[in-house]
């Protein structure tokens, strides 16, 4: 006997009894052709949201107790019969039996208050009854065999060990750099940022909330590289799925705090995408000591949802502020022919896709239009076409990732496009395992209580509008309180604003860092990963994100008097900070830092094929002077050199 017959013969006999529901009140029937494979298979779907609340009976079977309602009603659609005595059919009939199940009134709601849609949902309704045939097709396009929700607890299982992964790249990453970064004896110390905190006669105890961080206990050297151990030890206990709640409050606290400290080096979009997915995750893990795929209780579609919601925020406000910047460019779809050359750290392919013609540029343009502004939309469609959303999603960030080195945002946005699955794509032995587990041993749903965790994420959600409002350029009036509260929320950084490359830089300016102790002779400092020799291949980094050759991408298109990193950076290198020259390639004065330091800005571009095959450059440099004055130390802290170094 399949499940759907089982089930049917047990509420047929259960109705024949009187059946009750298990809250001990008679519930209501719904009543379907049962000779129709394509409304077997809905009800199926609508039994798994509404549960025992509602019974389900084919007309066949119990015509005989309803004689008012002909046989040809009940073959044309559904109809509910409620104890009260209300009866209705079709498309207000499927809204009232879904209404019973918990959070599932919205449509209810809007059959009856919303203008139209009582109209627009039954014509529907019957457009679909009058030709079963061709939307059963539709159907298995649309779901393939699972019109049935397969559940996504083994795809929650997944998705949190592949977060794992990317939160210990990013401490990893971060801990080799963080003495040389915000170290006592770093380029933005993170006790001197405390400090500063601190001081204000204004704050009081709100500086805990301006900068909320565990580094107000310590910001020793020891307990940043502390947290950063603890950031990976964490990561791997969630790898493992040692509680995993506990995991990823740890892991949100420990990265908010570096975050929070490090100011420049750890503002960029996708720190605070790590730290709304991780947020996130807290609502999806299971409060338990050890998780298994096989057992762990189901996970809060609230959440699961917004995760969803997350991936289409950071995509398509990604379009939006590309076309509301203004940028001609974007515009006439030229952006991606100075994008590779002009991109902070690219790669060696990128110089190859660089030197393609035009037209395949602006045919790429177009297709990154398509993916960030129209495929976010497929994120809430049926199974099927999700999943052909994530492939897309999945295809553009590793064409991306080839190109150039963005640290762990590819692989990030990666992760996120695994909860657009369900379990029927997991391996047939996994989902046996899990199916026999649950028979045998139902499992609670996730620790919390529902209502605080269903309010917190209402909250976050309405929080999330602000910044996809701002992206596409609404009017601030629009938001209300709303715009205030994430004000509020943002040092949190639980909602975060995104939108990659909204204006395209059409020209490379590139800083070289230069020492001397007579003003005459100079030598040049080497970064690790941003370009400075002509010849050197550009590489790949990433995941790995080389915090100060970024900024220095910044620097160079920005003014150095709005760099304050800059100026402590190049005071820490006439200091002969270790941990700063760490950061770097190259030290020229290996014995004794220089008495002068200057930066000098050129103009780099991608050599031509034909240039490379003569010279092997890969770059080619024009100087264009200071990009600052020439710097010294009087008393140990930066200053002007003298006029006559200026000059030269």
């Amino acid at each position: 006997m399949s499940e759907s017959a089982r089930r049917r013969s047990m509420e047929r006999s259960e109705m024949g009894a009187g059946g009750r529901s298990v809250e001990g009140r008679e519930p209501p029937v719904l009543v379907y052709d049962g000779t129709c494979d394509f409304c077997e298979r809905w009800i199926e779907r609508w039994r798994r949201v509404t549960g025992d609340r509602v019974r389900y009976a084919p007309f066949q079977e119990i015509a005989s107790l309803v004689p008012d309602v002909p046989p040809t009603a009940f073959a044309q659609a559904v109809h509910l019969l409620e104890p009260d005595g209300r009866r209705s059919r079709g498309a207000e009939a499927v809204f009232r039996a879904l209404s019973y199940a918990p959070n599932r009134g919205a449509w209810l709601w809007a059959y009856r208050h919303v203008p139209g849609f009582k109209l627009l949902s039954e014509g529907l309704y019957r457009v679909v009854a009058a030709n079963r045939p061709f939307f059963s097709r539709v159907t298995d396009w649309l779901w393939g065999a699972h019109v049935v929700p397969p559940g996504q607890e083994i795809t929650t299982w997944v998705y949190l060990r592949l977060l794992a992964v990317v939160y210990g790249i990013a401490f990893v990453s971060l801990w080799v750099q963080v003495d040389g970064l915000i170290g006592s004896g770093g380029i933005l110390p993170a006790n001197q940022t405390l400090e500063m905190i601190g001081s204000s006669p204004t704050l009081g105890l709100g500086r805990y909330w301006i900068a909320p961080t565990l580094c107000w206990f310590s910001s020793a050297d020891w307990f940043l590289s502390a947290l950063c151990g603890a950031g990976v030890a964490l990561s791997a206990a969630l790898l493992l799925g040692l509680a995993p709640r506990a995991c990823l409050i740890g892991l949100w606290a420990a990265y908010l705090s570096l975050a929070t400290v490090s100011r420049e080096f750890l503002w960029f979009q996708w720190d605070g995408l790590l730290l709304e997915a991780g947020f996130l995750a807290i609502f999806l893990a299971p409060w338990r000591l050890r998780s298994r795929a096989r057992s762990d209780p189901p996970a809060s579609r609230g959440a699961l949802r917004l995760t969803r919601w997350l991936l289409f925020r950071l995509l398509f406000a990604s379009a939006a502020v590309k076309l509301m910047s203004g940028d001609p460019s974007w515009r006439d779809l030229t952006a991606l022919r100075y994008h590779y050359e002009t991109q902070p750290l690219p790669t060696w392919i990128g110089w190859y896709v660089h030197q393609l013609p035009l037209w395949f540029h602006r045919l790429s343009a177009g297709v990154t239009f398509a993916v960030e502004g129209l495929v976010p939309f497929l994120l809430f469609a049926p199974r099927r076409v999700r999943f052909t959303a994530a492939a897309v999603i999945l295809a553009h960030q590793l064409l991306i990732a080839a190109t150039g080195n963005y640290g762990f945002f590819n692989l990030l946005t990666i992760v996120l496009c695994i909860p657009l699955l369900d379990d029927a794509v997991w391996p047939a032995a996994l989902r046996v395992a899990r199916e026999r587990f649950v028979d045998e041993t139902p499992a609670p749903r996730a620790a919390g209580p529902a209502s605080i965790r269903g309010a917190v994420l209402t909250v976050l959600f309405l929080l999330s509008l602000v910044p996809l409002a701002n992206a596409m350029r609404g009017p601030r009036s629009w938001l209300g309180p709303l715009a205030s509260a994430y004000e509020l929320a943002a040092p949190l950084r639980i909602v975060d604003y995104y939108g990659l490359f909204a204006i395209m830089t059409k020209e490379r300016p590139e800083i070289r860092i230069e020492g001397s102790n007579d003003g005459v002779a100079w030598k040049g400092y080497e970064f690790r990963y941003k370009p400075g020799d002509p010849r050197r291949r550009p590489g790949f980094m990433a995941p790995h994100q080389p915090r100060l050759d970024w900024q220095m991408w910044f620097a160079a298109i920005s003014d150095f008097r709005t760099e304050i990193w800059f100026a402590k950076f190049c005071e820490k290198v006439l200091q002969g900070s270790r941990p700063v020259l760490r950061l770097l390639r190259t030290n020229p004065f290996p014995d004794a830092p220089p008495r002068y330091l200057r930066a000098v800005v050129d103009r780099y571009r991608f050599t031509t094929l034909a240039e490379r095959r003569k010279s092997g450059a890969w770059w080619q440099g024009q100087p264009l002077g200071l990009y600052a004055p020439v710097l010294t130390l009087e008393a140990g802290r930066l200053a002007l050199a003298p006029p006559e170094l200026q000059r030269r």
